[in-house]
């Protein structure tokens, strides 16, 4: 005979009043901020919807956003590249990346940036050796070039060693597999190694993007002085309205960082499918109340007549 069905003990979380003294402080604090910012004439809301739109604001959106693909891109190829030799057998190769890491890493940005505009006065000609052909540097040396490998070569040396913590952490047993069955190390590090390391790469690359979406506003050092917030200061600075064309940049910023934060979250769960799993059938879930009840209280191996639809 089965034991008599225990009584569902209804739980109730503890009063925690704390809790909704911090949330009426944080509320307030909210309101007069809001308040204020909608109220406070000196933020110019009328010179930020009039400018919000215009041409060369737009201008320098596009080349801010051509300057963080065109850096993320030289940058993933350099990281990716140096990743691959700083982990391979071959001493001199792994010597050369662990220079570059070092290099790029250990000097700033800004002073790496200057050193780029500043090729034309190092080189004042480019020519071929053991030939009379010779131009000048100036003719063919763009102040983008200059902002795009800056900032590329600066951002591969800090993915290189996101890329090589990210090989690292597939399990050995992969490539002696791999070896076993007669792959070849690219082969295997392009169909098994590298997509199984996605999942630790995606994360801190998507972060390094929206990085580099603001560093890209070091590169007046070039100097470049297409991109947006340069552009938005300018203007500001000829009107004498500083603040109002600061929230237009910041608006912009804002728009492309939460876009770029939507796109690494999908990212990040197309490649985790294989190692999240699926999500777990919640205890109870398609149960009556009275075989929750008896699941709660552990007895209910004790009722054969109980049925859990899965």
């Amino acid at each position: 005979m089965s034991e008599p069905i225990p009584e569902l003990i209804r739980a109730r979380p503890h009063p925690r009043p704390s809790v909704w003294v911090w949330a009426v402080v944080v509320g307030l604090l909210a309101a007069l901020f809001v308040v204020g910012l909608f109220t406070n004439p000196n933020y110019r809301w009328d010179v930020v919807r009039r400018f919000l739109f215009d041409p060369r604001i737009l201008s320098g959106v596009g080349w801010t956003l051509l300057l963080t693909v065109a850096a993320m891109a030289l940058g993933i190829l350099m990281a990716v590249t140096m990743a691959i030799m700083r982990m391979g057998t071959n001493p001199v190769l792994r010597a050369v990346s662990w220079v570059y890491i070092w290099f790029f890493r250990g000097t700033p940005i800004y002073t790496q940036l200057i050193f780029w505009g500043l090729v034309p006065v190092l080189y004042p000609k480019l020519s071929i050796p053991f030939s009379d052909w010779s131009i000048t540097t100036n003719d063919v040396w763009l102040a983008v070039y200059g902002a795009i490998l800056g900032l590329g070569l600066n951002e591969g040396a800090y993915l290189a060693e996101i890329v090589r913590g990210g090989l690292q952490s597939v399990d050995k047993g992969q490539w002696e597999a791999a070896n076993a069955l007669g792959m070849k190390r690219s082969t295997t590090l392009r169909r098994i190694v590298i997509p199984q390391a996605m999942r630790v790469i995606v994360p801190p690359t998507g972060n390094e993007t929206i990085s580099m979406l603001k560093t890209t506003s070091l590169v007046i050092a070039v100097p470049f002085s297409l991109e947006l917030n340069f552009v938005s200061n300018a203007i500001g600075n000829k009107m004498f309205l500083p603040i109002p064309l600061l929230i237009v940049a910041a608006l912009y910023y804002l728009v492309i960082t939460s876009i770029l934060m939507v796109g690494q979250t999908r990212l990040e769960a197309y490649y985790g499918k294989g190692f999240d799993g699926e999500r777990a059938a919640r205890p109870g879930r398609g149960m009556s109340r009275r075989q929750q009840s008896i699941l709660a209280a552990g007895t209910v191996k004790d009722d054969p007549t109980l049925e859990v639809t899965p």
